[in-house]
């Protein structure tokens, strides 16, 4: 069997070592064209754990602590930069016989959604390389569509798992708040920051999930293990579930004349009539458009502002590029001049404005008043529904050339809903569902806290039904 199409089941019974040296040739293979990779990792090395990720390549965000292992967050400021400690989800996958094949390319600091933004450069698409394959977990989604390895792990704090999966074809599954470890995730904004991992299947993701989630004192923010197998019980009977989707950003009226938009929501109608086939039951639901229109900017004051805070530290005094200066406020500036891009200045700025005294209530305040009511809105439709079902993304993966910060209404309420996974800590996963002009489409699934082994299970059938399973960059698996 092709090594890039095979699953984590698929590789159980392999050679770990012939594995990881498939995973290390395509790495360096693809690095030049593609680059995935900020660290790729040339020495087998593999404990010998007892689980289904036993020998299993993987690769690793590089905003998590590796010991002894460069961790560059993709900043300049942390260029250098090699941990003392391993972060969890690190020590986790290592005691469960997992293989690092390499530190993967992200948007500088997680702060960004386009993969153009690291410092050693920009994170092409693997089904086309004129477009962006999404951030801020940009190398993490290319290494899995391109088949290097079967799974990788990311971090996910607006969309950063679930939009680069989705424009890469491939699983992107974001468990409940709390439910991975975050301890030693450089942090972009602790209230909404998630792990979560890339899969070429919903199964394998299940399998991951299983390893990497449970308790961990150093993480306050942690939650009990549930107990749970999501593995064994992602084949349970889903008929009679319900779910919805969010009318005032489906609604093909608003998009009259947008023939790419309109394309990608025939895709989603045409999906749910199969789900309604095979036993779930799906309505659309109503929310004040204003109060959705208030997503993308309620996001962008939280993760500035704390953004600001969580990077204080990052002064080129303790660790990183040491800056110049006759004192240590000169030494500061100079560090942080030539170590941060002017993407991630401009947002400490609002940051720092957002949290002046005279701002807070305005602004930082108003924000989480809007995100409680939003997360409030999407509680009480979960009383009565197991999901919500939406369109992963409302257009194609941009061309570098036409990329832009400028806004719009669609914009706003076709690319900025997987927020709401974040404001609430909800589990959520995008699964491919189709193609458009030969690059993948998406659908993503959300669900109630403390129910992932349910998102999964739903997920699960929904993959069987759309039938996209393993894709791989470049293959003839969607002609």
């Amino acid at each position: 069997m092709n090594y890039q199409k095979m699953t984590i089941m698929d590789m159980s019974e392999k050679d770990p070592e012939k594995l990881f040296k498939e995973a290390n040739t395509l790495a360096h293979q693809y690095q030049e064209e593609y680059n995935s990779f900020v660290t790729i990792l040339d020495t087998f090395d593999m404990t010998d754990g007892k689980t289904k990720l036993r020998g299993i390549p993987y690769a690793l965000k590089d905003n998590i602590a590796t010991k002894g292992i460069l961790t560059t967050a993709s900043s300049n400021i942390l260029k250098d930069y090699v941990p003392v400690f391993d972060a969890t989800v690190y020590k986790k996958l290592k005691e469960s016989g997992a293989v690092l094949v390499g530190k993967t390319v992200l948007d500088e600091l997680a702060m960004g959604g386009t993969g153009t933004t690291g410092h050693t450069g920009i994170v092409k698409n693997p089904w086309d390389k004129t477009r962006q394959i999404g951030g801020s977990s940009a190398g993490s989604a290319a290494a899995v569509a391109l088949g290097i390895v079967p799974f990788s792990i990311g971090s996910d704090t607006g969309d950063s798992i679930r939009k680069p999966a989705a424009y890469g074809g491939i699983v992107g599954f974001k468990p409940t708040y709390g439910l991975v470890s975050r301890y030693g995730l450089f942090p972009f904004a602790s209230s909404l920051d998630h792990v979560g991992c890339f899969t070429r299947s919903v199964k394998d993701a299940a399998i991951v999930t299983d390893i990497i989630k449970g308790y961990d004192e150093n993480d306050m923010t942690s939650l009990k293990d549930d107990g749970k197998c999501y593995e064994s019980t992602i084949e349970q009977d889903i008929h009679g579930r319900k779910l919805f989707y969010i009318k005032e950003i489906c609604d093909k009226n608003l998009y009259q004349g947008k023939s790419e938009i309109l394309s990608v929501l025939d895709s989603f109608y045409d999906n749910l009539k199969k789900l309604e086939e095979i036993g779930f039951e799906i309505e659309p639901v109503s929310i004040d458009k204003d109060l959705l229109m208030a997503l993308y900017p309620t996001y962008m004051a939280i993760t500035c502002a704390e953004a600001t805070s969580n990077d204080s530290n990052l002064t080129g005094i303790s660790f990183g590029i040491r800056g110049e200066g006759k004192n240590i406020q000169e030494m500061i500036m100079d560090a942080r001049t030539k170590g941060f891009s002017e993407l991630i200045k401009r947002r400490f700025v609002l940051g720092s404005y957002i949290l002046q005294r005279e701002n807070q209530e305005k602004l930082f305040l108003n924000a989480q008043r809007i995100r409680h009511m939003i997360v409030d809105k999407i509680n009480t439709l979960f009383q009565e529904f197991d999901g919500m079902i939406m369109p992963s993304f409302g257009s194609l993966p941009p061309k570098f050339e036409d990329s832009s910060d400028r806004l719009s209404e669609e914009y706003l309420l076709l690319e900025n809903h997987l927020c709401i996974g974040n404001f609430g800590g909800f589990p959520s996963i995008s699964i491919p569902s189709g193609f458009l002009n030969n690059l993948p489409l998406s659908i993503n699934l959300t669900g109630r806290c403390k129910e992932d082994d349910l998102v999964l299970n739903m997920a699960y059938y929904m993959e069987k039904t759309f039938g996209y399973q393993g894709i791989v960059a470049g293959g003839e698996d969607h002609v």
